[in-house]
């Protein structure tokens, strides 16, 4: 029997029985429509989560004072960083090409009968670049300005929202923890990222933060930018060794301080994604195994059916091979045909689910991944039922009624 000549019987014994063909691919088209749908927001979740994270700044080592107590009891943080601590790891390490000093707290802003409490961090000038912040209105504050411990301030866009509403925030007077300061630039909107949002804060000089609003003596972090295309890796362990020296750290000593390297929390970031992702394809692939099932169902019961056909078959020639494809294929163009739909399906959703700034992304490989699980899961259940078929004894099944 020709393989085309199999082809058009198949599809004529799936058009023949239409209602029990489309009941029996709703599984598959249920199944891949769910898979498409959530690698597409395991994706489009892990886009995002990344994009955040770069969006903090590129090339980014973050300096910060380790942890204080005895008998394993933390009782603090260090008070160690200094600012001349910054001014070592700009001049002393190879490749840093920008450092900032960082304070910063919980304040209460206030213009006139308007409040609101936001984070306020005291930096250098340098740390917009370092941050990746940038002003869409009015200025950043200048080195002199920073050395001088002016009473200037940028403030976020929501910040400034919370204070002016719709007026315009440059050159009016607000005070932090009551002390005035004047607003000389709104920052640009970055996105709510969950655990801090950069759109709500208040940035000041450090002189200016440390001094004057929280009495400060040491830094709560050194921002460390290196060099474009440097190694991060090498940076950080020579980072390491100058504040070593600088703290006074014998040999063997545990550093008092920690080193957070942004290439790791992105590596970090991307395993825990790439894990979310297989997660939620791995569920959605159950209901794959269902529709499966399904199939497995309508074509043993279609075997049963059609015993007397196959009787006929086998008598004028057909043999057991042609039945075996015969109804695999069968079983193979159903599942094909469902996830063809379901593809079409999940497509649809992935777009439809959109939300907030949150965009599912359909790649190439989860539809090939779908495809070609599918057709998997076809071959799969469609076996059993096809190899029944092509066993039944020509003369039994002639005699079936």
């Amino acid at each position: 029997m020709l393989f085309w000549t199999i082809v058009k019987v198949a599809l004529r014994s799936l058009y023949a029985n239409k209602l029990r063909s489309i009941l029996a691919m709703l599984g598959m088209i249920i199944g891949v429509t769910a898979v498409i749908a959530m690698l597409a927001l395991g994706i489009g979740a892990q886009n995002q989560v990344i994009a955040r994270i770069s969006s903090m700044g590129s090339n980014l080592l973050m300096v910060q004072p380790g942890q204080k107590g005895t008998g394993g009891v933390i009782s603090g943080t260090q008070q160690d960083l200094t600012v001349g601590d910054a001014l070592a790891l700009l001049h002393d390490v190879k490749n840093v090409v920008s450092v900032t000093p960082a304070v910063g707290g919980s304040a209460q802003l206030k213009y006139y009968s308007k409040n609101t409490r936001t984070n306020v961090t005291g930096c250098a000038p340098s740390w917009f670049a370092i941050r990746n912040f940038q002003v869409a209105s009015g200025r950043k504050f200048t080195d002199s300005e920073a050395q001088g411990s002016a009473h200037v301030a940028v403030l976020g866009p929501l910040t400034a929202k919370h204070l002016f509403g719709d007026a315009d925030a440059l050159g009016q007077i607000i005070k932090i923890n009551g002390i005035m300061f004047k607003v000389i630039g709104v920052m640009k909107a970055k996105g709510d990222q969950g655990w801090f949002n950069p759109d709500d804060q208040a940035v000041i000089p450090y002189t200016t933060a440390m001094a004057q609003v929280f009495g400060l003596t040491s830094l709560r972090e050194i921002d460390v930018e290196a060099r474009q295309g440097a190694n991060l890796a090498q940076v950080q362990r020579q980072c390491r060794r100058v504040l070593r020296r600088r703290h006074h750290i014998a040999s063997g000593a545990p550093d008092d301080f920690f080193i957070r390297n942004q290439a790791e929390f992105l590596a970090t970031a991307a395993s825990f994604m790439r894990t979310f992702t297989i997660l939620l394809g791995s569920i959605a692939g159950v209901s794959l195994l269902v529709g499966g099932i399904g199939i497995m169902n309508i074509m043993l019961v279609t075997v049963t059916e059609r015993t007397r056909e196959i009787g006929v078959r086998k008598a004028i020639g057909a043999k057991s091979r042609d039945i075996l494809r015969q109804f695999l294929l069968e079983a193979v163009l159903m599942s094909g045909v469902g996830g063809l739909i379901g593809v079409a399906a999940g497509i649809g959703v992935a777009h439809v689910i959109r939300f907030r700034n949150f965009v599912p992304q359909v790649t190439l490989n989860s539809v090939l991944l779908a495809l070609g699980f599918s057709a998997a899961v076809g071959i799969f259940f469609g076996y059993y039922p096809a190899r029944r078929a092509a066993a039944l004894d020509p003369i039994e099944a002639l005699r079936y009624e």
